[in-house]
């Protein structure tokens, strides 16, 4: 019986599963929870596993759902789970896999396996291989499936039912996600897209040209990936055509692709924001995490030493007014959220490309406005609790005015790190955090002690 996704309490971790039936040397149950569950759900569990038992559930995998397993895990998981095969049990594994999603793992597998691969295939199968091939992944070119059915604006809507029933006859299937047909010309010029609703709901006399769609916008082959998910969500597409720079039909992308790009921004985003990679194993080997990790950590030590560095500067206003020790804190931290809220507003809109060079002053002109707002009414509050706890009106006005200047900093800088990084090519989700934590801290610091410094002292 296939696994249906339901509520969590009906709905077991098939991961904990797995690794308790393997650990109690049940393969019997392992074998049925196998068969039971989506490769997808496989996928998963797969990820969520300790290496070594990771690889001891590979080999009891069936090789008819190898394939398709390799073609959901990510990254490095995929990349362990093709090393531990041999050469005859990975040809096995994608002897069921479409052309196209050979091509969307092939960088991974061993040019012999690739080979093999090829050996085996028809023209047609060959052809389709290397049309998505030759594109890079992140583009149209590289989400398309070349499965387009394509009719003549001249054909009736009977002759459209009468050709789709001769594919399935032909192939044992039509292609999947199958809601409407490409129109095109003698030349292979897209020209517009025929509902099957349509096809099935007018009169079958119908010519195609005189019904057909012409408001489903074809996708240049090169159209980045991101730019491709943007266009499906704004027109709430199932299926998009993808053309060459002439116009002439390529192929087709459907709304299954566009899902595993819109989870891998996501998993991009969080994972980026932490300088890690969303390809990497979460149980990958102890000294290679911490490898990766300490690139990191390195480039917020740098950050910390330089913020220590200008505090040590202050270290004798600190030493006869212990009070700004304990009120730095307060100083970073503020600037530090509102300048994350302007970093993730600005790396969002140049995401979805909402973020040009139309707009870009006036949004910076905005977020600088949202700043002194802020910094104006936190700076009253907090005035308000030093005087309060201090007994130090001087104090609190010091800081309100360190706040704001912080707060417009944060602004500033939030909005202006991923606007220099993107036009410089570099990923602000990537490096904007710790070029604004430098930014933040060392301003905010530097106007709180050195305001103290000239009026307190």
């Amino acid at each position: 019986m296939p696994y249906m996704p339901q509520d969590s309490e009906k709905n077991p971790d098939i991961q904990h599963l797995l690794e308790q039936a393997q650990q109690q040397g049940d393969d019997a149950s392992v074998q049925m929870l196998l068969d039971a569950y989506h490769p997808s759900d496989i996928a998963d569990a797969l990820e969520a596993m300790p290496r070594e038992l990771r690889v001891q559930l590979w080999q009891n995998i069936e090789a008819d759902k190898k394939g398709e397993i390799l073609t959901e895990v990510h990254g490095e998981v995929r990349e362990q789970l093709i090393n531990s095969s041999s050469e005859k049990e990975l040809v096995d594994a994608l002897a069921g896999l479409q052309p196209d999603e050979l091509a969307d793992i092939d960088e991974k597998l061993p040019d012999s396996v690739v080979d093999k691969m090829l050996a085996g295939m028809d023209a047609t199968q060959k052809f389709r291989y290397e049309s998505v091939r030759r594109y890079p992944d992140d583009t149209a070119g590289g989400l398309m499936d070349i499965d387009a059915v394509t009719i003549s604006p001249d054909d009736t809507l009977l002759n459209v039912l009468n050709e789709i029933r001769e594919l399935r006859k032909r192939e044992g299937a039509v292609p999947e996600h199958l809601e409407s047909v490409m129109v095109v010309d003698a030349q292979n010029y897209y020209l517009g897209a025929l509902r099957l609703s349509d096809a099935v709901s007018l009169s079958p006399k119908s010519r195609v040209g005189d019904v057909m769609d012409t408001g489903v916008p074809a996708i240049e082959v090169m159209t980045p990936a991101n730019k491709v998910a943007q266009l499906f969500e704004n027109l709430d597409l199932i299926s998009a055509p993808v053309v060459n720079e002439v116009g002439q039909l390529l192929g087709r992308i459907t709304v299954d692709d566009v899902i595993d790009v819109i989870r891998g921004q996501s998993e991009h985003t969080i994972m980026s924001q932490a300088g890690l990679n969303r390809d990497m194993d979460m149980f990958a080997p102890l000294m290679q995490s911490a490898f990766r990790r300490n690139v990191w950590l390195s480039a917020n030590l740098v950050n910390a030493f330089i913020a220590a560095y200008v505090i040590d500067l202050f270290s004798a206003s600190i030493q006869q007014i212990v009070a700004l020790a304990v009120l730095m804190p307060v100083i970073a931290s503020m600037g530090g959220v509102a300048g994350n809220q302007s970093l993730a507003l600005v790396t969002r809109g140049l995401a979805l490309d909402q973020v040009k060079s139309s707009n870009a002053r006036r949004l910076l002109l905005r977020e600088t406005a949202l700043g002194m707002i802020n910094g104006l009414f936190w700076a009253s509050v907090v005035t308000l609790v030093i005087i309060y706890w201090f007994d130090n009106l001087s104090l609190g006005l010091v800081f309100a005015v360190a706040l704001i200047i912080n707060l417009l900093t944060a602004a500033l800088a939030g909005t202006l790190v991923p606007l220099v990084l993107n036009k410089a090519g570099i990923d602000p989700a990537l490096a904007g955090g710790v070029l604004l934590m430098a930014v933040t801290d060392v301003v905010g610091f530097s106007a709180f002690l050195g305001l103290a410094t000239l009026i307190l002292l």
